[in-house]
């Protein structure tokens, strides 16, 4: 009977070493895997850069099935140089960033930055255009944007405070069709005027 006892507690206390060094190895792993992330969006995923958009927040899932898309080319791999980090000057684009990481690698990355918080932009807006934007949000975007587009629970991404420049970009390529879209999003998107477009960014600026 003590030995049962004495070689239970000795699995116990070797689970619990086990676990302890999985965990360490892991956190070790996930940080050696954004630190290329980080010199692009920021501390955190807080992006600095108008045109790099700010991921920390986001959901785990978007995160995935942005680099999904990446992947398989349905978002355009724009070249950019690095702004921070020991990759500074040197030029990439996020097709190579996520043709490096396997699918437990990109889990991983998207679990980090799903639990750090969303840091708005610093930005004015005008608020004419942002009103306006408000209401063409609650008539077109509610459904799948959610507390208008700040919610990361929809995982559709979070617009409410993403950085203008970046705004534009993406939907200046969703109009051209270099991002595809969902088939929801498509005939909605067709329905918008430039005015349109540029009033729900500016909503979406508006959040600080």
């Amino acid at each position: 009977m003590k030995q049962s006892v004495t070689g239970f507690i000795t699995l116990v206390v070797l689970s619990v070493v086990l676990s302890f060094v999985t965990t360490a190895a892991t956190a070790a792993d996930v940080n050696e895997l954004v630190e290329d992330c980080l010199d692009c969006h920021g501390k955190d995923g807080a992006s600095t850069e108008p045109e790099i958009p700010i991921i920390g927040g986001m959901s785990a899932q978007y995160i995935i099935d942005s680099a999904v898309a990446y992947k398989e080319e349905e978002r355009p791999c724009i070249e950019a140089e690095y702004p921070e980090g020991e990759h500074k000057g040197e030029k990439t684009d996020m097709c190579k960033v996520v043709d490096e990481l396997s699918d437990e690698d990109t889990e991983l990355v998207a679990e980090y930055f799903g639990e750090k918080p969303f840091v708005r932009a610093k930005q004015t807006a005008d608020p004419e255009k942002a009103k306006s934007g408000e209401k063409i949000h609650e008539t077109q975007c509610k459904k799948c944007h959610e507390d208008g587009g700040s919610s990361p629970d929809d995982d559709a991404g979070i617009l409410a405070g993403q950085w203008k420049d970046y705004l534009e970009e993406t939907f200046a390529n969703y109009a051209s069709g270099k991002r595809s879209q969902p088939k929801k999003m498509k005939p909605k998107m067709e329905k918008l005027s430039e005015a349109d477009t540029e009033a729900l960014i500016h909503y979406y600026m508006s959040f600080q």
